[in-house]
């Protein structure tokens, strides 16, 4: 199995969106970011912000796609191109409806789950879907209409540190995650509950 080289955080462009459910996945990318003594900068090159780090002694490239949810994968495309990465040598982590805030999973492989960003990674990787997931739980609003609002939404303070916390579990299993020992991973982050 593949080393994970490459963290892929989805979320939107911009200050509005900054706060809002739909980036959980940006949100672990800023604590990476943080364990790593740096910030993500623009690079348009990689159509988004981008930083590289050493975590748990490995080369890891973080990569915010600023082009919009339903663009990801050109983002994607381009720093796999650039760095002649896998598609099982990546990690997206994205906020999940399925899973409720303070719970995060780890995923290999799978369809998108009608999440446009994983549609257009897919889609960008030639339908490739063997890319590693960090499905960060944000809960579900009850019902399909609510949804855009909702992932478009913030989360109430309860809800955001239950988030955070989850993330910040799974910055403490990536050092397995990343190093493919992905059952002792998963063993520990899905018995976690913030």
């Amino acid at each position: 199995m593949s080393q994970v080289k490459a963290i892929i955080g989805l979320g939107n462009p911009g200050n509005e969106y900054e706060d809002t459910r739909h980036n959980a996945g940006v949100w672990l990318l800023d604590a990476l970011a943080r364990h790593g003594h740096t910030t993500l900068r623009p690079e348009r090159k990689f159509h988004g912000q981008y930083a590289k780090i050493v975590f748990a002694g490995q080369d890891l490239h973080l990569l915010f796609p600023s082009t919009f949810m339903n663009r990801s994968g050109q983002a994607v495309a381009a720093l796999c191109n650039f760095y002649k990465l896998a598609p099982d040598e990546l990690l997206v982590a994205h906020d999940e409806l399925d899973i409720d805030p303070g719970t995060a999973r780890y995923k290999q492989g799978g369809g998108h789950g009608g999440h446009n960003g994983l549609r257009d990674i897919i889609s960008a990787l030639g339908n490739d879907k063997s890319f590693h997931r960090a499905r960060i739980g944000i809960g579900h609003p009850g019902n399909a209409n609510l949804v855009t609002n909702f992932v478009l939404g913030r989360p109430g303070k309860a809800d955001r540190q239950s988030i955070d916390a989850a993330i910040d579990e799974i910055v403490m299993t990536l050092p397995e995650a990343i190093s493919s020992e992905w059952a002792r991973a998963m063993n520990r982050l899905h018995s976690f509950k913030g």
